[in-house]
């Protein structure tokens, strides 16, 4: 028997509150965070069978509370205290609503760890993904993913990181990396990296909700809005990225009346309040692109490219890199898109995303009316990707671009 979608949702929302519950009573982010994935296996076995309990939340802190208590004694850690303390101080009384993800989140992108630490105890603790689900998203096995958050949570011990609020001092570096780790895992539900679907509507969303709490708490911060506003923007499309058969459609070709208007409204306006603030970075940046393509009639592709240029300057990612060449392609010409390309390769562009490098040399010089050499970059682009709905559209191109030859 397994959990309905309502049901795995529910646990998956309430694991960060249970987790801050129970760092907050016994100070160990390393030992509750086992303690809440064994309470979390313990409800889908149970629920399934006697349904869900009338306060979830309290169910899941009181089997936690026995699982940490359990760990503790295993390690000869603070028994007798902990056995003398009662469950009923740490259950969370109904009507409760306190969130705690945000304080997770600055605790789970403490500076001690790295952004891909970072991103995954993230996705562990906050966004309540399994071990073995973060490591099919990001295309590790489920060993070398278990190894790298047990690292993160030991790097974090030994750092003395509590479940507080960073110091003032420390706070702005800290919001800057949820900024980015949230940034990443958007990407990675909008775009999985492997996988059959082409995206992770959880990761996305949850990602959403976070980046709510976050501007929710920092409401001086424009960056924070800039990043919502562009998730936004880039989820309102999601309907219109594939097509009945579950075949990618790119954006150029997307059918913009299925793009969700709320979502592009909602975005807008978030950016139109932020840009108003002095010094763009680049989530605002890039929430602009995205505003662009979301503007009725034909996209201004030359304003697009500037942005790209600016973007470059603040964030010069692969990525962006290759957002740029896209972009020039489109307002000035596929040649000029792949003189870019080329001129970018030159200067030793090591971070240029091999397979999008690939795939954006494909279409130029599909434009260029070179099938023969099209073709033998979708079939590389194909053979770099472990997205399943990319590789189909890749090779689909590819035999497109054969077909041409003929």
């Amino acid at each position: 028997m397994t959990l309905d979608p309502a049901t795995e949702s529910l646990l998956r929302r309430e694991a960060p509150q249970v987790l801050g519950a129970l760092v907050r009573r016994f100070g160990r982010f390393d030992v509750a965070e086992d303690a809440v994935q064994e309470a979390l296996l313990a409800a889908s076995t149970q629920w399934v069978a006697d349904g869900v309990p009338e306060n979830p939340r309290s169910w899941l802190v009181r089997v936690g509370y026995r699982r940490m208590v359990d760990l503790l004694r295993s390690e000869q850690a603070r028994r007798r205290r902990e056995l003398e303390l009662g469950v009923a101080d740490v259950a969370v009384p109904p009507g409760r609503s306190d969130d705690d993800s945000l304080t997770l989140l600055l605790l789970c992108c403490h500076p001690t760890l790295s952004p891909v630490s970072q991103v995954a105890l993230t996705l562990r603790a906050v966004g309540g993904l399994s071990t073995r689900e973060i490591a099919h998203a990001y295309g590790v096995s489920e060993a070398t993913m278990g190894t790298r958050i047990s690292r993160a949570k030991q790097q974090l011990a030994a750092a003395g990181a509590r479940f507080t609020p960073p110091a003032a001092s420390d706070r702005a570096d800290r919001v800057a990396a949820v900024r980015h780790v949230l940034y990443l895992v958007f990407n990675e539900g909008y775009t999985a990296t492997a996988g059959d679907e082409l995206g992770r509507v959880d990761l996305a969303h949850e990602a959403i909700r976070l980046t709510r709490l976050l501007v929710d708490a920092e409401p001086t911060d424009p960056e924070a809005a800039g990043l919502l506003a562009l998730m936004l923007l880039t989820e309102s499309r999601r309907a219109a990225r594939t097509d009945p058969d579950g075949r990618l459609v790119p954006l150029d070709l997307q059918d913009r009346s299925r793009w969700d208007a709320a979502l592009v409204a909602e975005g807008v306006a978030l950016l139109d309040s932020a840009w108003a603030r002095p010094s763009p970075g680049p989530f605002r940046v890039q929430a602009a692109i995205a505003a662009l393509h979301a503007t009725p009639g034909d996209t201004d592709w030359v304003e697009v490219a500037g942005l790209y240029a600016v973007l470059e300057q603040l964030s010069p990612t692969g990525p962006v890199r290759l957002g740029r060449v896209v972009a020039v392609a489109h307002a000035l010409g596929p040649q000029r898109g792949l003189q870019l390309l080329d001129e970018q390769a030159r200067l030793g562009s090591d971070d240029l995303t091999a397979q999008r490098f690939h795939a954006v040399r494909a279409h130029l010089l599909d434009q260029l009316g070179d099938p023969h050499g099209a073709a033998e970059h979708f079939r590389t682009a194909a053979s770099l990707t472990s997205n399943a709905v990319e590789r189909t559209y890749l090779l689909e191109q590819a035999a497109s671009a054969d077909a041409e030859r003929q």
